[in-house]
């Protein structure tokens, strides 16, 4: 009986070393999918990275270049003195002038000079109507004789 119980303590102990075995084994197999896994990630951000710069140099090239747009001469139209009621196209003139995109310069009011008579009346705190009433003309028409930016 003796014989058998040392024969079992010794194949059970023998058992659970192999299993130690085994199971480092299957450590170092997670470990290393891990370090791989890793790898793989740091190659993503390495290219994420490459990728954000060149867009950086995309976005500095497009801003210099709306800056130079910017910054180009404003074409002043000159326009006689204006006694009676303003046309529209020397609205959207003063408009473009003053610094406000009334759009093309069609002799039209539509919506995008509506929207810059309506910026210019809020920006000079007049009443904001997107008309080219006679309190915003008075201060609009200035724009149509001189340069500004």
């Amino acid at each position: 009986m003796r014989k058998w119980i040392v024969l079992v303590t010794v194949m059970f102990f023998a058992a659970s070393l192999s299993g130690c075995a085994t199971a480092r084994k299957q450590k170092e197999l997670e470990l290393q999918g891990l370090k791989n896994q890793v790898s793989v990630l740091e190659a993503q951000v390495q290219s994420k990275d490459e990728e954000i710069n060149g867009l950086k140099d995309q976005l500095a090239k497009t801003q210099q270049e709306t800056e130079l747009k910017e910054n180009a001469p404003v074409k002043v139209k000159v326009v006689g003195s204006i006694k009676t009621r303003p046309k529209a196209k020397h609205i959207q003139i003063a408009l473009a002038n003053a610094g406000y995109d009334p759009g093309k310069i069609d002799g039209k009011i539509g919506t995008k000079t509506k929207e810059a008579i309506r910026a210019f009346q809020k920006a000079n705190s007049l009443s904001v109507t997107g008309k080219a009433d006679k309190k915003t003309w008075e201060v609009l028409r200035e724009y149509l004789y001189k340069k500004t930016k």
